[in-house]
């Protein structure tokens, strides 16, 4: 074998390793701080709805590119999801609907 198998631009290995400290960083600090943060019910609130948050900034900029077809798509995932509490199901629902809504031209 042959070392330019595995050769890589210096930029890229500092690049890549100082990605991994400051994420290692983010990590470790949050730990740290949330360690020595006194869990009031206004900070508990706050890390309750984190992960709607987190999807929203997720799923917003995917539907104001997709257009009307994803936002439907959505809709409809989001009512078989509050329906019958199961995601597989809503996703599939999505899934068909989006089918349909191609097939419709949208």
């Amino acid at each position: 074998m042959t070392d330019a198998a595995f050769s890589a631009d210096r930029m890229f290995v500092l690049a890549v390793v100082c990605m991994a400290m400051f994420t290692y960083a983010l990590r470790a600090g949050g730990y740290w701080v949330m360690g020595r943060l006194p869990i009031t019910p206004r900070v508990r609130r706050g890390l309750e709805s984190l992960p709607g948050a987190i999807i929203v900034s997720t799923v917003l900029p995917i539907v104001l590119q997709g257009g009307l077809a994803v936002g439907l798509c959505l809709v409809v995932a989001t009512a078989v999801q509050v329906r019958m509490r199961k995601e597989y199901i809503a996703v599939f629902a999505a899934a068909a609907a989006a089918a349909g809504l191609r097939a419709a031209g949208l």
